[in-house]
């Protein structure tokens, strides 16, 4: 772990990092970070990555135009997510935007919060496997900065509620 976690130091709180997607399961993440985050007095930061490919400088044009529609894409998504937990636990999440790889990027976001303690996923449990993201973590869970939560998302609210 390159960043020493503050989380439980004077000033500091305990926070959840949550990746925001586009898979059905993201609410479950959302749902148990939210609870959490009430439970425990800590805040949930929230995540969205965008990929934009690379592009010649001829087409330089084109990727802003791609960038900006990712962008508010990912602002979308997050209003959404932000709605939710707020109406789960009555909380107002911080909100992250980034670009590139999405494991480097979680990484990343890890770094730059001391205060974060835990990234939560959620997997699918349908017939395609449990999702890109926690498919893609399994690689490099045994050298991951902080504990992963895998919610399932065939866990309901009141099931998530007797866990957090």
């Amino acid at each position: 772990m390159s960043s020493q976690r503050r989380s439980y130091e004077s000033g500091h709180k305990p926070k959840c990092l949550v990746v925001v997607d586009d898979t059905a399961e993201w609410d479950r993440a959302v749902y148990y970070a939210s609870r959490w985050a009430v439970r425990v007095g800590g805040g949930v930061v929230m995540l969205r990555v965008i990929e934009i490919p690379d592009q010649n400088q001829q087409w330089l044009g084109v990727a802003d135009v791609m960038r900006a529609e990712a962008i508010d894409i990912a602002e979308q998504a997050l209003d959404r997510a932000s709605g939710r937990a707020n109406g789960v636990a009555g909380i107002t999440p911080e909100r992250v935007i980034r670009e590139g790889d999405t494991i480097a990027q979680i990484r990343k976001a890890i770094e730059a919060d001391v205060d974060i303690t835990t990234l939560v996923l959620a997997a699918s449990d349908g017939p395609d496997g449990p999702g890109p993201i926690v498919t893609a973590m399994v690689r490099h869970l045994g050298s991951f900065p902080v504990p992963v939560v895998v919610v399932a998302s065939s866990l309901t609210d009141d099931d998530i509620d007797a866990l957090t």
